[in-house]
C-alpha cells in the first residue's frame, strides 16, 4: 500500500504546486529544500539561489548526498502515525531516492512532473518566489544534475505527469492519482 509520494521534477516544471494542491486535500507536505533554506538562514546569509547552492553543497559533502531525506525521516515517520499519505516536495538527488525506497520500499510511490524547458523557463522568469532568468534557470539545471544527481530520481520515477497545460489540468492529473491510491487501493507499482 502506498504510504508516501515523492513528487519529482526539474525546476519550474510546477512540484510545489502539486503539493500544495495535496496540501489544500488535508495531506501533510514535507518540503526537503526547508531543510537546506534552514540551513542558509542559520549561517546568517541572505536567502537567495546562490546562498542556497553554496549551503547544499556542504552540507551535502559533510554529512551525505541523503542528508536532507536522513534529516527528514523522522518526520516523515511521524506524519506516518496520523495521516494514511504524506508527500514530499522535491526529492533531489538519486541518494535521497535510495535511502527512501531502502526505508519505505513499495509503500513509496515516486512521480514526476514534466513540463518542457522553454514553459518551465518562463515559468521561473515569471514566478513570485525566487524568479529566475533563463540564463540561471538553465545554470541551475545543469548544477541540479551534475552535482546533486537529481536526474535519478526523474528517471526512477514510478509515475509521470505531463504539466504542460494549465493548473486546472494538472491538479485534475493529480486527483486521478490520488483517487486510485486512497481509493481503489489498485495502484500497483512494481519495486525498483
Amino acid at each position: 500500500m502506498i504510504k508516501i509520494i515523492a513528487i519529482v521534477g526539474m525546476p519550474g516544471s510546477g512540484k510545489s504546486v502539486a503539493a500544495t494542491h495535496l496540501k489544500n486535500q488535508g495531506l501533510p507536505i514535507i518540503w526537503l529544500g526547508e531543510i537546506i533554506i534552514s540551513e542558509v538562514e542559520k549561517k546568517g546569509l541572505m536567502l537567495t539561489p546562490q546562498n542556497e547552492q553554496i549551503v547544499r553543497e556542504e552540507i551535502r559533502a559533510k554529512h551525505g548526498m541523503d542528508v536532507c531525506v536522513q534529516m527528514a525521516l523522522p518526520l516523515i515517520q511521524e506524519k506516518l502515525l496520523n495521516y494514511p499519505l504524506v508527500i514530499i516536495d522535491g526529492l533531489y538527488s538519486f541518494s535521497e531516492y535510495k535511502t527512501l525506497k531502502k526505508n519505505f520500499g513499495n509503500e513509496l510511490l515516486v512521480v514526476a512532473i514534466f513540463t518542457p524547458k522553454p514553459l518551465r523557463y518562463e515559468r521561473l522568469f515569471f514566478r513570485k518566489t525566487r524568479p529566475l532568468t533563463r540564463e540561471e534557470a538553465e545554470l541551475r539545471d545543469c548544477m541540479e544534475i551534475e552535482k546533486i544527481e537529481k536526474g535519478g530520481p526523474i528517471a526512477m520515477a514510478d509515475l509521470t505527469i505531463v504539466n504542460d497545460g494549465t493548473q486546472g489540468q494538472l491538479y485534475q492529473k493529480i486527483e486521478m492519482i490520488l483517487t486510485e491510491i486512497l481509493h481503489n487501493s489498485s495502484l500497483n507499482v512494481c519495486s525498483n
